[in-house]
């Protein structure tokens, strides 16, 4: 950051973004936890959470008028990304904050010189199945009894998306 803009930002003259993402940090773990928890019948545990901090996970935090909204838990490594986790609080999803969240998720993947993504998705969550087809992601087999369900276990859809390799 330039020094005037460093200068702007301390006076509080900085024009706020209304919504950002921000690297996950164990303060925000309250706020996960109870996303998580409201979000899922079979949450993640705290330690779960701790752990991917802890190993340095590409852990992103979604942030609407400075308020903490969601979450993602990603694994980069040898050009592939894995999305292992992805939650909004439920008073924000369906004004399209799911789809700004993966697509600033896709740049960091992108800088971090990923060309593969991957993700699972339960087989009965129709909403997050089609967000992930209309920004282009790709069935590419299903696995059996992923979930731990009510009724014993649901399979989860595999996707994956390449993304465009930018040569300069």
């Amino acid at each position: 950051m330039a020094i005037w803009d460093k200068f702007i930002s301390r006076l509080g003259l900085a024009k706020k973004r209304p919504q950002y993402i921000r690297n996950l940090k164990e303060r925000d773990l309250a706020d996960v936890l109870r996303i998580e928890r409201e979000m899922y019948d079979y949450p993640w545990s705290e330690e779960i959470f701790r752990d991917c901090l802890r190993v340095d996970y590409s852990n992103w935090a979604l942030i609407k008028d400075e308020k903490f909204i969601g979450y993602a838990v990603l694994s980069i490594a040898v050009g592939e990304a894995h999305v292992l986790n992805i939650c909004l609080d439920k008073e924000y999803t369906g004004q399209g904050l799911g789809e700004y969240f993966l697509n600033e998720l896709l740049l960091v993947v992108k800088e971090q010189s990923a060309d593969c993504v991957f993700l699972e998705v339960r087989l009965s969550n129709t909403v997050a199945t089609s967000l992930y087809k209309k920004m282009g992601f790709k069935e590419i087999g299903q696995r059996k009894n992923y979930y731990q369900a009510a009724d014993g276990r649901e399979d989860a859809l595999v996707f994956s998306l390449d993304l465009p390799i930018e040569t300069s």
